[in-house]
């Protein structure tokens, strides 16, 4: 595991795992980073060629004059596509980052070979109640000036370890399930951006606002969906606060064609939380998918 930088209109930081196989690039959610996928990227790199990309505002990529909203992310991986890997790929998506897989593999379906959607942003389905602190957060970041100073007070109060613990609460199903070496990785990587990085705040907020944005808005959402052609999986935690379970079936509703794996007691963020059924999740998809991923890439002129 080593970090990479390349230049697309300003640096963009990134992790390579090695590997060898079909191109693979794990994106990650909003408030993520590279370290999200520590706990599966070597792994995954027995069977792929695996790299985790810093969207801009986020981890180790500065915004350097660019826009951290979820669009201007999309075509950041676009190009991250084309100058890192240079063949089609398949996208880990987690979150914020399997709506904007999805929205890449709309758009650019030559560069997608395949889509593992990891608790992926997508538009409550009716009748699903909010979790209320999920609610009350994004209500807050919503709003000019209040979000700034709830994530400015938020980080005084707590510092960067506090801020990882609590953002792992709500994120996971049981956060003691996360590993020690995994969690300290988070919470210097927290420090870091407290430090040196006073973009930070306002990247969140850009990217938080601009999904919801794209979230008030279903048709658009579902009609981005059907238009993918690549072959997907669906990986939910029943105990997702943020992603609630029905939403990952409507979406497996939506694309009957897609594998819908859920996993019971897990949060938001199985990569981290349940590492090893993880992984063999997408080794068994990428199974299933193997031929197909393999033609794409053959046939590409």
């Amino acid at each position: 595991m080593r970090g990479r930088t390349v230049d697309l209109e300003g640096p963009v930081h990134f992790i390579d795992f090695g590997g060898s196989g079909p191109a693979m690039v794990l994106v990650h959610g909003l408030g993520g980073s590279h370290v999200n996928w520590m706990a599966v990227g070597r792994r995954l790199a027995e069977r792929a060629r695996v790299v985790a990309v810093d969207l801009a505002g986020f981890g180790r990529t500065p915004l350097a004059g660019r826009s951290a909203s979820v669009d201007a992310n999309r075509v950041l991986l676009d190009r991250f596509l084309d100058a890192v890997l240079e063949e089609p790929a398949i996208l880990v998506g987690n979150s914020m980052g399997g709506l904007i897989s999805m929205m890449e593999a709309a758009e650019a379906p030559e560069k997608v070979t395949g889509l593992v959607l990891v608790a992926p942003a997508q538009p409550r389905p009716p009748r699903t109640r909010p979790d209320l602190l999920v609610a009350a957060s994004f209500a807050a970041y919503a709003l000019p000036g209040v979000g700034e100073r709830v994530l400015g007070w938020r980080a005084k109060l707590l510092g960067p370890e506090g801020v990882v613990r609590e953002t792992l609460r709500v994120c996971c199903g049981d956060a003691t399930r996360v590993s020690a070496d995994v969690v300290a990785a988070h919470v210097a990587l927290a420090r870091e951006r407290m430090a040196e990085m006073p973009w930070a705040h306002g990247a969140f907020l850009e990217a938080s606002r601009s999904l919801v944005a794209v979230l008030l808005r279903p048709r658009r959402v579902r009609d981005m969906v059907r238009r993918i052609s690549a072959p997907a999986l669906v990986l939910q935690g029943t105990k997702d606060r943020l992603v609630p379970l029905a939403a990952g079936r409507a979406l497996a509703a939506l694309r009957p064609d897609w594998s819908l794996v859920e996993l019971d007691g897990i949060g938001h963020v199985p990569q981290l939380e349940c590492a090893d059924r993880f992984v063999a999740a997408v080794t068994s998809w990428l199974d299933t998918v193997a031929a197909p991923v393999t033609e794409r890439v053959a046939l590409r002129p």
